[in-house]
């Protein structure tokens, strides 16, 4: 194996320089999405009480609403009601862990193929096999992108419903003589963001396979043809 050498002609060229977007990309996507903590109020009215109460549920990555409960201000039962044990509706956390894992792992293959470009140039160009393997390792995760990415937003437009206005309908105490109004929730601008680098990750990776492919032996000749065609043993002549 030959000894690492540090070599920086890769980045200035489309399969190095695409993969440092494919780095940077990638910790995007699992930071703006692993990283999100929001909360979802309603007002609550209490018969012969004329102040509203506000009552809180926060949530965050992993999405797991059905564990989100809800919670008062100072604690206490508003309104003889047992807030706590009322919760968000769903559970997203499969979509959003597949979504963040994945990120996480690209990022790390992300390292390990620039370490390879830049320190190993030449045993990366001159191999049969590691063009091949990172060849497929581009298509895989050129396809695992647009699953996860199309799965995530998915889910997040199931997010932004089951902690909207439509909660008032799915809690039991917001009935009479109990009245809720929807307050707030968190904006979930950063998990937007997030969805837009799945699928700005899937472009990149489907866009860096073609420079990849050149670097196989399926677009490149191998050296043992090469070999052939410069020789000294003439081709044979046409009939």
């Amino acid at each position: 194996m030959s000894a690492f050498q540090i070599n920086l002609n890769p980045l200035k060229e489309p399969l190095g320089f695409i993969k440092v977007l494919e780095w940077v990309a990638s910790i995007f996507a699992f930071a703006t999405c692993g990283g999100f903590k929001g909360k979802t109020e309603i007002q609550v009215s209490c018969p012969k009480v004329s102040e509203n109460k506000t009552i809180t549920a926060t949530f965050g990555y992993p999405f797991r609403l059905n564990q989100a409960s809800f919670q008062s201000p100072s604690g206490a039962n508003v309104c003889d009601v047992n807030w706590k044990s009322h919760v968000l509706i769903g559970d997203y956390s499969s979509s959003a862990q597949f979504y963040v894992t994945f990120a996480v792992f690209v990022f790390l293959y992300c390292i390990a193929a620039l370490l390879l470009y830049v320190g190993y140039t030449n045993l990366y160009r001159d191999s049969r096999k590691l063009p091949m393997i990172d060849f497929i390792v581009t298509l895989i995760t050129t396809f695992l992108w647009l699953v996860s990415a199309s799965a995530w937003g998915k889910a997040l437009t199931d997010i932004k419903v089951a902690t909207g206005h439509n909660i008032i309908q799915e809690l039991e105490p917001c009935k009479l003589p109990v009245a809720c109004y929807f307050g707030s929730v968190t904006s979930m601008g950063s998990l937007n963001v997030s969805v837009i680098f799945g699928f700005l990750n899937m472009i990149l990776w489907g866009g860096n396979a073609w420079f990849v492919y050149k670097e196989t032996s399926l677009h490149s000749p191998s050296n043992t043809s090469a070999s052939h065609g410069q020789g000294g043993v003439p081709p044979p002549s046409g009939i």
